[in-house]
């Protein structure tokens, strides 16, 4: 009988991640994570000449609103001049964002 709850418990378990999944999908929340080991600074917009707004923590992730070209930065993952827009007033260097793509992966920024 304790295999059987074991595997019941699982189940539950498999049921409501799923639910969590389907729930950030639905609502648009698409997250990349930022290069590990890295605490990313977050601009006001897409160059290291404007200023600092934040930093993200260790292991963050973050949705990309949009992206647009700027100033190039040397990361962990490439050179690029491409920035992602976190947030109204937030930009990240794509740099430092894994994308899986050395190009766009959402609109330009209007």
């Amino acid at each position: 009988m304790a295999i059987e709850e074991s595997t019941e418990a699982v189940a539950t378990t498999d049921a409501t991640d799923t639910v969590a999944d389907t729930v950030e999908t639905i609502a648009g929340a698409v997250t990349y994570p930022v290069a590990p080991g890295y605490q990313v600074r977050v601009r006001s917009g897409p160059g290291t000449n404007y200023p600092i707004v934040k930093v993200l923590p260790y292991d963050s992730r973050v949705p990309i609103r949009c992206q647009r070209h700027g100033q190039k930065v040397s990361g962990p993952y490439g050179t690029s001049d491409i920035w992602d827009n976190i947030a109204p007033g937030q930009y990240v260097s794509d740099a430092y964002v894994k994308t899986g793509s050395d190009g766009f992966v959402t609109a330009p920024c209007g």
